[in-house]
């Protein structure tokens, strides 16, 4: 059997990310897929591993513009599916080959008071028009896949028709990410000095509410007690930036326990997990929240949104709390702080949770189920 792969739309981040821990970690023969052709641009080819079953395909359409590629889905593709499955991780492609099997990434657009905080603006213009055309890819498909449970459960009821199958696969962690719980600092050891070290990783957007946890992060500070916090993320929202730039500049103008590091490399991510002692997480809209889950890997105790999927990921690893309510956040943190067994506690539930997120679990599961999906268009059973 073959599979073939869109990766047109893949160039970066997290879909990136997730088709080449997929590939790496992939044994399709054990299901009887024996050739796997991966149709992409130049830069996003030149970076899959090298695995006997595995093709890397290349047309020049695939480097040029968003309507050129999508013509070559449409017309160029269906020539080179030949009774193969066509399976398109990014969530979307316009190529009409069956049998097909589409990923769902991405759950802003099927929730409107998370896509109402982009006001009137091209963002938002953008996930009303992903909402329609993601829900017929799903409507379409022979096989969606979901990555966790919230999403299919929030998805399925708003779709015309539901698709023909589908199934739960999160995604796994990079094995850089992981790190023993480390034995945690007792409460008389904090000083203002030496503060417990918070992490917030993201990208600042209106829903991920960095502003939030900047007021909590000052008032905590403001009250005496001894913390200080990283912010790591890019932006992807003016707005957004200004509200945590301004708050940093007003809240802490030296430097002293504030500071936003904007976009780091993997290595230097990976770093400050290591260097931190608690980490925050209060996005309030994600399909399946990696970087929560980077968290738990790094053995970190963990003050979380209860929002969304966080508590089927998080489950009774971590503190919950209302993303947009700063007070609520500056109670858990400080519980965080007064208790270095709670710390410790936490940590390790964390840590052992996100063993379950690995790459050769999801390539396992995910090459399964396109077989299921070819072998039954075929007409097995």
């Amino acid at each position: 059997m073959k599979v073939v792969i869109d990766a047109s739309n893949l160039r970066a981040g997290g879909g990136l990310t997730h088709l080449l821990s997929l590939l790496g970690a992939a044994e399709p023969e054990r299901h009887g897929i024996t050739s796997v052709d991966v149709w992409s641009g130049r830069r996003t080819l030149d970076r899959l591993p090298s695995r006997p079953w595995l093709t890397a395909r290349h047309h020049p359409a695939l480097d040029r513009s968003l309507p050129e590629r999508l013509l070559w889905q449409r017309v160029e593709l269906p020539r080179r599916v030949d009774r193969g499955l066509l399976f398109a991780p990014g969530g979307a492609t316009a190529s009409p080959v069956r049998p097909r099997v589409v990923m769902c990434r991405n759950m802003l657009p099927f929730e409107a008071v998370e896509r109402a905080r982009f006001g009137l603006t091209t963002t938002r213009a953008r996930l009303e028009l992903l909402r329609v055309a993601q829900s017929r890819q799903f409507t379409g498909a022979d096989g969606v896949i979901f990555l966790t449970q919230y999403a299919r459960d929030a998805i399925l009821p708003q779709l015309s028709s539901p698709p023909r199958r589908h199934t739960i696969i999160p995604h796994g962690v990079d094995d850089s990410m992981r790190l023993a719980p480390r034995e945690p600092r007792p409460r008389a050891a904090l000083t203002l000095a030496d503060p417990l070290r918070l992490l917030y990783v993201s990208t600042v957007s209106p829903y991920k509410h960095f502003a939030a946890v900047a007021d909590a992060a000052h008032s905590l500070r403001a009250s005496g007690l001894p913390i200080a916090i990283d912010f790591v993320g890019p932006s992807d929202d003016r707005e957004s930036a200004r509200a945590l730039a301004e708050r940093i500049e007003r809240y802490d103008p030296a430097g002293a326990y504030m500071t936003w590091r904007g976009g780091l490399s993997h290595a230097d991510v990976a770093e400050r997990y290591r260097r931190a002692e608690v980490f925050v997480y209060a996005s309030s809209c994600e399909n399946l929240p990696n970087i929560l889950i980077e968290a738990m890997a790094a053995g970190l105790p963990i003050a979380s949104s209860s929002r969304g999927p966080m508590p089927e990921v998080l489950g009774d690893a971590g503190l919950y709390f209302d993303p947009e309510d700063p007070a609520g956040l500056a109670l858990r943190l400080r519980e965080l702080v007064e208790s270095h067994e709670l710390r410790a506690s936490l940590a390790q539930r964390a840590f052992e949770r996100a063993a379950d997120y690995r790459w050769d679990r999801c390539a396992e599961q995910t090459f399964a189920f396109l077989a299921e999906v070819l072998r039954e268009s075929q007409g097995e059973r």
